[in-house]
């Protein structure tokens, strides 16, 4: 973790998981209509930020992952910065770092989440007391998932993004979780473009129980053919012991297991490095409301 001086603020950009996908009908705007439980682990990327009186906005990347992306006026970052800045009529500027810790187009919503922790990191910095659901809207135009992103609790997702529902699913709150990324980056839009388009129904997210035996990500077949490594991963995760159940999340290629206590989740782990050193393994827990 960078070290910070007094004027510095910090903000997690948590790890998005879906636990489940439905891809629903396409709406009239082109979107598909989705049904999706969020979480969100306890870890992810960080930013940290000063304000500075120029009115300018700079953005420093690091962290395993910094490389990967651009500090450029394309970065999410800067996005959601620029737009917030507008929207406020903000003179002043700020210098941001964010330090990129989960993998980039990996279905975990690490641009999404980034963007949502810079729009609260800025909130702060900047004095400007806009409510949790005026930041979701600002959100909604850098990105389906940065609404869901900005209070980042288990929550219903629906539409395209902009129906969002606190969800209190007993059990989830700390459960422990593995997420396990192949050195993989998919294509959103691509995975959308190999989907088979059948509407195979509603979701269930009531109860643990009912996302386990009933809930899926319809997305899940598209990515495999894109990527058949995921297929590896999701079977090495379903053998391990104490697994609840694995599944991919988002788009992929990333996917997840929830395990009925940590030292089988530490067990997992240990076993998955051993044997496949390259990929990303992150061990977390689910955050509560």
């Amino acid at each position: 973790m960078p070290l910070l001086d007094a004027d510095m603020l910090v903000e997690t950009a948590y790890a998005k998981v879906n636990l489940a996908l439905h891809v629903r009908e396409r709406r009239a705007d082109g979107y598909h209509a989705l049904e999706s439980l969020f979480v969100f682990a306890r870890d992810g990327d960080l930013l940290t930020g000063e304000a500075r009186e120029d009115g300018s906005i700079s953005l420093m990347l690091d962290g395993r992952f910094g490389a990967a992306l651009e500090a450029g006026e394309g970065n999410l970052v800067m996005k959601a910065a620029r737009l917030l800045q507008e929207r406020l009529g903000e003179k002043r500027g700020a210098a941001i770092r964010l330090t990129k810790s989960l993998p980039v187009a990996s279905g975990i919503g690490g641009g999404s989440a980034d963007a949502a922790a810079a729009l609260r990191l800025l909130n702060r910095l900047w004095d400007a007391q806009l409510s949790t659901p005026e930041l979701e809207r600002l959100g909604l135009a850098l990105g389906s998932d940065v609404p869901a992103c900005v209070s980042s609790v288990p929550q219903m997702v629906r539409g395209r993004g902009e129906l969002l529902e606190q969800r209190d699913v007993q059990g989830l709150a700390g459960m422990p979780m593995l997420l396990v990324n192949p050195g993989v980056a998919l294509s959103t839009a691509q995975v959308f473009q190999g989907w088979d388009q059948q509407d195979r129904g509603p979701l269930d997210a009531h109860g643990l129980e009912d996302i386990i035996a009933k809930g899926r990500n319809d997305l899940e077949p598209a990515a495999i053919e894109a990527a058949p490594i995921i297929a590896e991963v999701l079977a090495l995760l379903r053998e391990q012991t104490g697994v609840r159940f694995a599944r991919m999340s988002g788009s992929g290629a990333t996917c997840f297991a929830l395990f009925d206590g940590v030292a089988s989740r530490g067990a997992a782990a240990m076993a998955l490095c051993a044997l496949r050193p390259d990929w990303w393994i992150m061990e977390t827990e689910i955050g509560g409301a």
